[in-house]
């Protein structure tokens, strides 16, 4: 319904401060003739004041004006923390409750604005009601707002001290309220990482540093910490809250060390979401030491050793045996510039400080004691890697197989040689495997160079994923113990070094032998592996089987899902899951396990989720607002407070009402002007006061 409004309104002739200087200047001359005494000092003024009126130009203003509804925001908050306790189906209570009694009042539009933690922003880390209050009210001029109800826990991380600091850039005089889906004094126990490491050397311990946080007012009582590391049976240790405590984790293994703590859940907390965390600690290798036994010189002796001296991350070993004991030529020692093979040493005393031992082409000449072979074997299954690159030597009767070394050797020689040429070829098996997959050149007809040896031999609980001359088994791999064995039937791979016919990939078939046998994570046939970007996990499983289970994604807040892979080459399995939460979500599927972190590893979102009421306090003070607490013991909601239209005050609220500021806002349509003070009459009037001044001086 239109109103009209009726208003003086001035349109100067000339500038304001112009008119001032005239009305200065009239003021001094009027108290000079009024000190002197001069008749008709008051009409002369009265005069100049007309004139300065005149100039003022005054019109009277009829405006045709549409009221406009007040503006009131309720800003949901639908973040992480909002969800533990049961205060989602207490928020949607409080919304629907109030929704319907705002609208039953008149002139008044509604604006429901939803905050979210990191939905619709992978880059926000906590709760931003604010940074989103100012998005919803873009459009709304502020002489329409007529207040802001929150429904929070209050753990909002955006809050200003003051109204003028509010992304909104709210008007004192607009009352914001918050409706608590919670209770007082909530009890919750949260796990808080002070101090732990992203990255520790294999076979050192590092240090990870916690503490057990508890609110509610209880007395710290001792309570279990579990400590759990992938493959390994858990431990506890029993830890006081408000105290530091520091766990020591063995780095086992190069690649992800994935540890898992979590602190005892008392029945009576909030929600045992943050009373648990999974590290991942990057296990790396200071130096590889390699030992590399080359049984005789030949053509393809310096292909091992370029390829292992070109990763500056390894420590060679490397002898060649020039001189052995059955060869006496009558030469005396001092005379010999050959070094002698410290075999005591390398075999005995340091033979665990090695990550690998290579026997190339090497065959039994007396070099090394039957008992030193027995030793290599345990050190096998005790959990070190050995690969024997043989030629013919491993089909002769001094071959290695016929010492205590054949307790963990893949295959037994049949005595046969086959001299022809063949290209070698990936198996079945092999197509899949990652030390095999994918080498460029690869695939049903190999397109690198030829080979022109493969020992005949017949594996034993191993896998063959390469094959030479007519099918024989050419590269067999083998786990003995805690530790890995390979076999390459053939002395022949410096052939593709030297780009014999093309050559072949010889750098990356031994580089990942040698990290397969080491047991580096990413050449493991079995491997569940999970990465992030924004809000995108993508899921790779690798494996040698034919078909895979579904794995089972775990997120921050406790819900989990199975998720299907889908082949996308041989031997990987993929999938990609849009998640909404930030936080630390793992990947498992059966002993296997992964960990990616989406966003902040450590949101704030679950790091405090007691409700509170101190964080928007500076700011309930200042616009007059009120806190109502509204969450009951039966977990339902509260009563919601009356609401009541006021036209101004400094107090909004009382204990069961929370008052809106009636603003009145309104649109004009149309608008006319009056001028008051021109044409004949005001000429008329001038011109009759000028007369009457001169008249009264006059007398």
């Amino acid at each position: 319904m239109n109103a009209m409004s009726w208003s003086i309104e001035f349109l100067p002739l000339v500038p304001w401060p112009v008119l001032g200087g005239f009305a200065a200047l009239g003021a001094l001359l009027l108290l000079i003739l009024l000190w002197r005494s001069r008749r008709g000092a008051l009409l002369r003024g009265t005069a100049y004041a007309l004139l300065l009126l005149a100039l003022a130009n005054p019109h009277f203003k009829k405006e045709e004006r549409e009221p406009l509804d007040d503006v009131v925001a309720v800003v949901v908050d639908d973040s992480q923390s909002q969800g533990v306790a049961g205060r989602t189906s207490r928020t949607a209570e409080l919304q629907q409750e109030l929704e319907k009694r705002l609208r039953e009042l008149p002139n008044l539009d509604l604006r429901v604005i939803h905050s979210s933690s990191a939905a619709d922003n992978p880059d926000r880390d906590g709760t931003f009601l604010f940074t989103d209050l100012a998005q919803g009210l873009a459009d709304t001029p502020p002489e329409r707002l007529a207040g802001v109800v929150m429904i929070t826990d209050g753990q909002i991380h955006d809050a200003p001290k003051s109204a003028e600091n509010a992304a909104a850039e709210l008007d004192p005089e607009v009352p914001v309220h918050t409706l608590i889906p919670g209770k007082k004094d909530e009890f919750d126990r949260r796990l808080k990482l002070l101090a732990a490491p992203r990255f520790g050397l294999v076979g050192e311990s590092q240090t990870v540093e916690l503490e057990v946080e508890e609110t509610g007012g209880r007395p710290a009582k001792p309570i279990a910490l579990t400590i759990k590391r992938q493959g390994e049976e858990p431990t506890t240790e029993t830890v006081t809250p408000g105290q530091k405590v520091s766990i020591p984790v063995m780095i086992d293994h190069a690649g992800a060390n994935i540890v898992e703590i979590a602190a005892e859940v008392d029945p009576d907390e909030l929600t045992g979401l943050n009373n648990r965390t999974v590290l991942t600690i990057e296990g790396v290798r200071e130096n590889l030491r390699v030992l590399l036994v080359s049984g005789e010189p030949y053509a393809g002796e310096r292909t091992w050793r370029n390829m292992l001296k070109s990763d500056a991350s390894v420590d060679l070993v490397h002898f060649t045996i020039l001189r052995p004991p059955e060869k006496q030529d009558g030469t005396p020692i001092n005379q010999l510039s050959l070094i002698a093979f410290p075999t005591r040493e390398l075999f005995q005393e340091k033979l665990e400080e090695f990550d690998l031992i290579i026997f190339d082409r090497y065959q039994r000449r007396g070099v090394l004691p039957l008992a030193y072979l027995d030793n290599v074997s345990r050190y096998v299954l005790d959990g070190g890697a050995v690969l024997v690159a043989a030629g013919e030597d491993y089909a002769s009767p001094l071959s290695l197989f016929r010492t205590p070394l054949s307790y963990v050797l893949p295959a037994e020689p049949t005595g046969r040689v086959i001299n022809a040429p063949f290209k070698p070829k990936s198996t079945d098996l092999g197509e899949r495997h990652p030390v095999t997959r994918d080498l460029p050149g690869g695939g049903e007809k190999p397109r690198w160079g030829s080979w022109f040896r493969n020992v005949e031999a017949q594996p034993t609980e191993a896998e063959i994923v390469m094959e030479g001359a007519d099918g024989n088994p050419l590269l067999v791999l083998a786990d003995r113990g805690k530790g890995r064995v390979a076999l390459l039937l053939s002395d022949q791979a410096w052939l593709w070094a030297r780009g014999y016919e093309g050559g072949g990939p010889y750098n990356d078939l031994l580089r990942r032998l040698a990290h397969w046998l080491m047991k580096e994570p990413e050449l493991e046939e079995e491997q569940l592996h999970a990465s992030s970007r924004g809000q995108t996990i993508t899921i790779e499983r690798q494996t040698v089987e034919d078909e895979v289970a579904p794995v089972t994604l775990s997120g921050p807040t406790g819900d989990t899902r199975e998720v299907t892979l889908e082949k996308s080459e041989p031997g990987v399995w993929r999938a990609q899951v849009n998640v909404s939460d930030q936080g630390i979500y793992q990947v498992s599927s059966g002993e296997l396990a992964s960990v990616v972190t989406v966003g902040n590893a450590n949101t704030r979102e679950l790091a405090a989720v007691t409700a509170t009421d101190e964080v928007l306090d500076p700011i309930l003070q200042e616009t007059g607002g009120g806190s109502y607490w509204l969450g009951r013991e039966d977990g339902e909601a509260g009563e919601m407070p009356r609401i009541v239209m006021l036209g101004s005050g400094q107090m909004m609220h009382g204990d069961d009402w929370l008052g809106l500021h009636r603003r009145e806002a309104y649109r004009v349509k149309g608008a006319s002007l009056y001028p008051l003070f021109n044409g004949y009459i005001a000429l008329a009037l001038l011109l009759g006061l000028m007369a009457l001044a001169w008249y009264r001086e006059g007398r």
